[in-house]
């Protein structure tokens, strides 16, 4: 995968049979502050809806089985990572995702999925890495879920395969880069305008990245947490009007999904599924 944007033609999901919400961030703990609690039987059917979804547009959707151990497990984006290489084994940082990459390498490997790397120094997770485009990664670092170890580790391999880096250090209030920032199609990108530094949108400019601005609340509803599939068609929540509404406007098709059991314990569709392959228009 050389790009976050190209056509998208398999994807790694987890079916959410023992989602909780685990209070390891500010979106989860506020949800339990009022009140939440997950209904599986209503996870399992969003989950089924995003699974139609991409089928209609021609993904083919490969699973890893869940795990009662693992209630974060659905959200697949963050133990591994498609590089142009191959796979790369990220390290989570919470300890119960810990055990994610190597259940995911194994499921995989019935595919032939090959490993091209390992993160074996800090942490790091894919909800914090942008392959932008063939040549440009970000990663970000909140340096709780991604620390400088990590982030250093992720951008060694892409160095050294002549790539340039953007490393973006935020505040831990926020979970992932993905929740902050997505790109969406070539050159666009949606951006919570209200909290990523001046420098960073700036730097995002210079490489020729247009962005639209997405408000700090929209953001906390995972309204940045999109998946881009190519060819000017993106998956969203359905909660995200505004978000979508101006995807629409610049002729992007936009299928919203209802996703509010993933939300609320702080993930969106971004974070449900994690590409294995995409390929250029």
């Amino acid at each position: 995968m050389k790009s976050e944007t190209d056509r998208l033609t398999d994807v790694l999901l987890c079916r959410p049979s023992f989602l909780e919400p685990v209070p390891c961030c500010s979106v989860t703990r506020e949800s339990l502050r009022d009140g939440f609690a997950t209904s599986i039987p209503a996870a399992l059917a969003q989950h089924a809806a995003l699974q139609a979804a991409l089928e209609r547009q021609g993904v083919q959707c490969h699973f890893v089985a869940p795990d009662p151990a693992m209630p974060d497990m659905c959200f697949t984006r963050d133990a591994l990572l498609t590089t142009p290489w191959g796979l790369l084994a990220l390290k989570p940082a919470a300890v119960h995702r810990q055990s994610e990459a190597e259940i995911a390498l194994k499921a995989l490997r019935v595919i032939g999925a090959p490993l091209a790397a390992r993160v074996r120094r800090g942490s790091a997770e894919g909800g914090d890495i942008a392959i932008v485009r063939d040549g440009l990664v970000i990663i970000g670092c909140s340096g709780e879920r991604t620390d400088e170890q990590g982030a250093d580790s992720v951008a060694e391999i892409f160095r050294g395969q002549g790539w340039d880096v953007i490393i973006y250090r935020f505040d831990p209030h926020f979970l992932h880069l993905d929740t902050q920032f997505a790109m969406v199609g070539d050159g666009l990108a949606l951006v919570c305008s209200d909290v990523l530094s001046d420098d960073f949108l700036a730097l995002l400019g210079r490489h020729g990245i247009e962005t639209i601005p997405v408000s700090y609340k929209e953001a906390r509803a995972l309204g940045c947490n999109i998946l881009a599939l190519g060819d000017r068609r993106v998956l969203t929540a359905a909660s995200n009007h505004r978000v979508n509404a101006l995807l629409n406007a610049r002729n992007y098709t936009v299928e919203a999904l209802e996703l509010d059991q993933f939300t609320r314990c702080g993930g969106g569709v971004h974070c449900l599924t994690m590409p294995l392959a995409r390929t250029a228009a």
